[in-house]
């Protein structure tokens, strides 16, 4: 196992040891704060449950994922060639990036019903200002001499921003991207609270009623664990995509 790996799992492992540790030493109830083992004895006992409500979750993280990354590539990419529409909304999506995703969530599901598409189009928005900021500023931030080498070659603009914008943002699209995957669990899972009958959402709220407080660690270590997942596959597809790295700040 390489060091970058070690490190962060003997980080889990030494905190999960110091939980399991304070639970026993203070006999702390398990209504409060169950201990590490009882959590795992919950999550391999309740597994396939677990895993029923995790499919809708995650059906809910990629499309609001995919949504909401394109509407802002496609945003960030007008706001690039059109200054003016740039001017005009960007300061209305600071705005709406600036409401409590949990005061949006429940005018969407009043608005849109009590299906799937209120649940991908919170996580659309929470994942959009993150990649619309980057794109914006990965798809500008070109070497001003390739930039004025390109027009002196008489490329247009579309030749422009595929072979220098769009390739130089790439690393800053990379970086909200991984931002974004995370997000579009919590935008799920924020929608699912509002009204579901199903998903990790809607199994948080029923374990916290219900207080089974072993269910309500074993559903967030799941959609953590999705989360991370998610993530990491990202980053892996950044690995083979970008083979180079500027100066992201």
């Amino acid at each position: 196992m390489k060091r970058e790996h070690m490190l962060p799992a003997a980080t889990l492992a030494s905190l999960l040891a110091i939980w399991g540790l304070v639970v026993y030493l203070f006999n702390v109830p398990e209504y409060i704060v169950p201990s590490p083992l009882h959590v795992a004895r919950t999550f391999t006992r309740d597994f396939g449950m677990i895993a029923r409500n995790l499919v809708p979750t995650a059906i809910e993280s990629f499309l609001g994922f995919f949504v909401g990354n394109l509407a802002s590539i496609v945003m960030a990419t007008v706001f690039v060639h059109q200054k003016t529409v740039e001017q005009a909304l960007f300061p209305l999506a600071i705005i709406i990036r600036s409401i409590p995703i949990v005061a949006i969530a429940p005018i969407l599901v009043l608005m849109l019903g009590n299906d799937m598409t209120p649940k991908v189009l919170i996580a659309a928005l929470i994942c959009f200002f993150p990649t619309l900021v980057n794109m914006v500023k990965g798809l500008s931030l070109v070497d001003p001499q390739a930039l004025e080498l390109m027009k002196v070659l008489s490329a247009s603009k579309t030749e422009i921003f595929f072979k220098l914008r769009l390739y130089n943002s790439l690393p800053y699209l990379f970086a909200a991207l991984k931002i974004a995957a995370s997000a579009s669990v919590i935008g799920a899972i924020v929608g699912e609270w509002i009204g579901s009958t199903e998903g990790i959402g809607a199994l948080i709220i029923q374990a916290t009623y219900n207080f089974d407080t072993g269910l309500l660690y074993a559903t967030i270590a799941a959609a953590a664990m999705f989360s991370v997942l998610f993530t990491a596959l990202i980053s892996f597809i950044e690995r083979r995509v970008v083979k180079w790295s500027p100066e992201i700040g």
